[in-house]
C-alpha cells in the first residue's frame, strides 16, 4: 500500500505586506504543493503569488471549504492524500483551524489516517493576548459577539463576570466595519476598572495595541479602526 501524504496546515500573513512573518521553512514546503484546501481560493492563490512560487498556478489545484461543506465532500478534497501526495489547508488570515471552517478538514482528516503536520505562523489570537498584559494562563477565545447592541450589552457583562469571577481572560473578534461600534458599547457598558485590550493590525505597519481601564478608555482619544482587523480582549 502507498504511504499516505500529510496534510500540512499552513498559517496565512493576517494582511497585506505581512509575508514576511511566515518562516522560510513554511514557504519552502508550500511551494512543494501541488494541492491546496482554502476558504477562499483567490485569497490563497495572492499569497501563494506573493511568495514566488516555483510552480505555475495552471499546476495547481484549489478546494473551497466552509461551514457547511458536508463530510463526504471534504473528504474528496483529501482524496490526493490518500494517493500518497501532501496538501495543503490555507486560513483567509492566521492559523487553519483556528477560529476557521478549516477545522472541519482537519477533523476529516485525523478520520481517514491522514497524518496532520501543523507548521509556525501568525495567530491573531495568541499575538493579542501577548501585546494585552492579561492572563495567559488562563483564558476563553469566544469568536464573534452578538452584533446587535442589546445582545451585544448582555454578552459583554457576561464576560466581565468571568474575568471577576476566575481571572480568566476574554477574548473576541469583530467584523472589521462594526469595530467602532463595539469599542464604543464596550467603554459604555463595561464597568470603570475592568482592563480592556483593542489590538488592531496585528504584524501589519498600522498595528495599534493598547490595553487600559475602562475608566481611562472614556478619556481616550481612539484612532478610526473601522476596516482594519482587529482582536479585543478583557481581564484584570
Amino acid at each position: 500500500m502507498a504511504t499516505k501524504g500529510k496534510l500540512y496546515l499552513i498559517p496565512a500573513p493576517l494582511g497585506e505586506q505581512a509575508t514576511h512573518t511566515i518562516p522560510s521553512y513554511v514557504i519552502d514546503i508550500l511551494h512543494r504543493l501541488d494541492v491546496f484546501i482554502a476558504e477562499r481560493a483567490k485569497t490563497a492563490r495572492r499569497f501563494i503569488r506573493e511568495t514566488n512560487p516555483v510552480k505555475p498556478f495552471s499546476e495547481l489545484t484549489f478546494f473551497e471549504i466552509d461551514k457547511h461543506t458536508p463530510a463526504e465532500e471534504r473528504a474528496l478534497f483529501l482524496e490526493a492524500a490518500q494517493q500518497g501526495r501532501d496538501i495543503g489547508l490555507l486560513s483567509e488570515a492566521g492559523c487553519p483551524g483556528v477560529a476557521d471552517p478549516g477545522a472541519l478538514v482537519v477533523q476529516t482528516a485525523h478520520q481517514m489516517g491522514i497524518e496532520v503536520a501543523p507548521l509556525v505562523g501568525p495567530s491573531s489570537i495568541l499575538l493579542g493576548l501577548m501585546a494585552s498584559g492579561l492572563n495567559g494562563q488562563n483564558f476563553c477565545f469566544h469568536g464573534y459577539l452578538p452584533p446587535k447592541k442589546p445582545e451585544l450589552m448582555r454578552e459583554l457583562k457576561f464576560l466581565e463576570q468571568r474575568v471577576f469571577k476566575h481571572a480568566q481572560a476574554q477574548i473576541f473578534i469583530e467584523t472589521p466595519y462594526r469595530n467602532m461600534a463595539l469599542i464604543e458599547t464596550a467603554i459604555n457598558t463595561l464597568s470603570p476598572d475592568m482592563l480592556f485590550c483593542i489590538a488592531a493590525a496585528l504584524t501589519l505597519p498600522s498595528e495599534y495595541v493598547r490595553t487600559l481601564p475602562i475608566a481611562s478608555w472614556r478619556k481616550t482619544q481612539i484612532p478610526n479602526l473601522d476596516k482594519q482587523p482587529a482582536i479585543f480582549l478583557l481581564g484584570k
